[in-house]
């Protein structure tokens, strides 16, 4: 046997005699550039700008070290994912970055143990995506005067995706005006998202009982590699 080959043989033997096993890459959160400052997070990776899917996995900050609480098969925008800082608006892309989560809403009541603050949709529910409006990326009810209703989502009408869904801070606090509107963490409708991130049904559900203001949840959302790497956020 060559001596190359008799070495990793022994090093096999030894790892599996000692019960021993050998290093492997660290936690996703670990390898990114920051993670929000709280001790939940949530990341949702692609494989690439082009995908319109991945896998959003929730995390907790345990004991020092980030620890998988559970993960899901995600949907992006159906033209795939885009820098955040300079996404354009109506280009059905997912923005990357890294975000904060300010509350949840849905059509139906919130599952139990949430503790985000919950908002339900009602008839009169909409969120404005409108340019020229006071109320451009905010929910409004009813539908504020200077929003357009052809440049809004009137929210009950999505009875699958709004069943239950999470504001993703994507250009929220200080909006800027054709970058983008009402990008949420929300159930699966038929396909590819219009620039959300989409999980099941029963994922969502366990996302909303999992998250606790108190530790800060962000989001961080991403490619596997590349400019727009979950790594770099």
């Amino acid at each position: 046997m060559p001596p190359g080959v008799a070495a990793a043989a022994a090093l096999a033997s030894a790892c599996l005699v000692l019960g021993a096993t050998l290093p492997g890459p660290a936690p996703l959160p670990d390898r990114m550039a920051d993670t929000g400052g709280g001790t939940q997070l949530i990341t949702a990776e692609a494989a690439g700008t082009s995908s319109t899917t991945g896998t959003v996995t929730w995390w907790d900050r345990q004991g020092g070290r980030w620890v998988r609480a559970g993960s899901a098969a995600a949907r992006f925008g159906a033209r795939g994912l885009a820098e955040g800082r300079s996404r354009v608006q109506g280009t059905n892309t997912t923005p990357t970055g890294l975000y904060d989560l300010p509350y949840a809403f849905g059509i139906e009541e919130a599952p139990a143990g949430t503790r985000a603050p919950y908002r339900r949709v009602h008839g009169d529910s909409w969120w404005c995506q409108d340019n020229d409006s006071r109320s451009y990326n905010r929910w409004t009810e009813p539908r504020a005067a200077d929003c357009r209703s052809a440049q809004a989502e009137h929210l009950i009408t999505y009875g699958t995706q709004y069943a239950y869904a999470y504001v993703i801070g994507f250009n929220y606090a200080a909006p800027v005006r054709g970058r983008g509107a009402g990008i949420f963490l929300h159930v699966n409708g038929e396909g590819a998202t219009a620039g959300c991130v989409s999980v099941s049904r029963d994922a969502m559900r366990r996302i909303l009982a999992w998250a606790d203001p108190g530790r800060k949840p962000h989001i961080a959302i991403g490619t596997a590699d590349g400019a727009t790497a979950i790594t770099r956020y």
